[in-house]
């Protein structure tokens, strides 16, 4: 059942939706990264990590809320259940239990670093396809930098 019909053609609706569900599952597996690490995180930059990691947490669920919403716009719907994020999702995350503030900063890191990877091939593969969609892929893109960027200076020069 299609409650919206897409104004695309369907080639470049499903090449959308795919980089769409995709993001989708990365932006809320980035949210809960992003918990866990806060929730877990000690060390004497406890603090500025602890909110620096909101920051994402924040960021990441209002992009997947956009994300899910630009879906639904196309006549897609999103899936942002439990088990689909537990089945498909495949970005860096940490361990169970504590984590030191300059481990938290590296785990974040390397998972915005991996989530931008796969945006910039979604911006790539939605060029012919949905230019509103890589829009919106664009700038999630450069939030998710801007974030990564921070997280890499706490722990410049990055320790071994």
């Amino acid at each position: 059942m299609t409650v919206v019909k897409s104004t695309l053609p369907d080639e470049a609706r499903r090449v959308s939706s795919e980089a769409l569900q995709e993001t989708l599952i990365d932006l809320l597996g980035l949210s809960l990264i992003g918990k866990q690490a806060h929730w877990n995180v000690v060390g004497p930059r406890f603090r500025s990590v602890h909110l620096q990691l909101d920051e994402v947490v924040s960021a990441a669920r209002t992009h997947a809320d956009t994300v899910a919403e630009r879906a639904a716009a196309i006549g897609v719907s999103p899936d942002g259940r439990p088990e689909t994020i537990a089945t498909v999702f495949s970005l860096p995350a940490p361990a169970e239990g504590w984590l030191r503030d300059s481990e938290a900063v590296e785990v974040m890191t390397d998972a915005l670093g991996a989530a931008i990877t796969r945006l910039r091939e979604r911006i790539d593969a939605t060029e012919k396809a949905d230019l509103v969609t890589q829009d919106l892929l664009i700038s999630i893109t450069a939030d998710l930098e801007k974030q990564r960027w921070m997280f890499e200076a706490e722990n410049h020069p990055r320790e071994s």
